[in-house]
């Protein structure tokens, strides 16, 4: 199904983008797809085509990433000055309600977004993250983040993608990772470039990419949650998922074998999982 191209004005003055693709009634249930740190609206393309048969699909790119603008001051880069974003998209396509897929950093801000809003946000799922981050996770991530963002030939940009995340896909081959490298660069000629700011670096750095959001997490209990885990993640350690089950007896918890941080929710399971959990919370 095709999609809209969303440009909006945040309130501190950036051009941010949206794709939209409108589902089969203008009435339709609304999921707003959330990206990771250093992705953005391309990773939910899939995903987006299936559920549009039912719902209404917004999937932003945050500031810094595809075609939203960058931000001239990288203190900025901060999950809480996201939300806000968001919440600027909804008011601007009068969405009074929606459910949230949320992937990394997209999951922690539906965590923020349902504590900041809580009659605005419906079902969430969380997509291999929690309240708490694996320190290994954090320290892989901060070893790659804002690096080797000089151009390079399009089979170099294979190789780079395919070194930072060949634990995370042990079955991924060539065109995997070619795939990859589409939806997370742009190509200038002959040259491939990381579509993204490499100031939101400094983000992990500092920690604020990685807030402890155990208070905010308790503050669910209203809202359906569907978690998902890749099994070879180190993001979501396994005690965090337990810990999160019991805190919120009502989540579901999901694995996805073969896969770290973080499932493309490409895969069979978790797609039909997405679909199930959200055809059952909007009835």
């Amino acid at each position: 199904m095709p999609y809209l191209d969303r440009y909006y004005s945040s309130d501190d003055g950036l051009r941010l983008y949206a794709r939209d693709y409108p589902g089969p009634a203008p009435d339709a249930p609304v999921v707003l797809c959330l990206p990771g740190l250093t992705r953005n609206s391309k990773d939910f393309a899939a995903l987006a085509e299936v559920l549009s048969t039912r719902y209404r699909v917004v999937c932003p790119d945050l500031r810094g990433r595809g075609h939203s603008q960058r931000d001239a001051d990288p203190t900025r880069y901060r999950p809480d000055r996201y939300c806000v974003d968001m919440l600027g998209l909804l008011d601007l396509l009068q969405l009074p309600r929606v459910s949230i897929v949320g992937t990394s950093l997209g999951g922690l801000m539906a965590v923020m977004l349902a504590a900041m809003q809580p009659a605005r946000v419906h079902a969430i799922v969380l997509n291999d993250v929690g309240p708490e981050l694996d320190p290994r996770g954090i320290a892989r991530i901060a070893g790659y983040v804002g690096k080797q963002h000089e151009p390079c030939s399009l089979n170099e940009a294979i190789d780079r993608i395919a070194a930072i995340n060949r634990e995370a896909f042990p079955d991924y081959e060539r065109a995997d990772w070619l795939a990859m490298v589409m939806n997370t660069c742009i190509m200038e000629g002959e040259q491939v470039l990381l579509d993204y700011d490499p100031t939101i670096s400094q983000g992990v750095a500092n920690g604020s990419a990685a807030p402890n959001l155990w208070p905010l997490f308790q503050l669910l209990g209203a809202h359906p949650v569907l978690a998902i885990r890749g099994a070879l993640s180190d993001i979501l350690a396994p005690a965090t998922l337990q810990a999160m089950s019991e805190r919120l007896p009502t989540l579901q918890a999901l694995e996805i074998a073969d896969r770290g941080h973080a499932p493309t929710l490409d895969e069979a399971l978790a797609r039909q999982a997405i679909q199930d959990f959200l055809d059952r919370n909007n009835p």
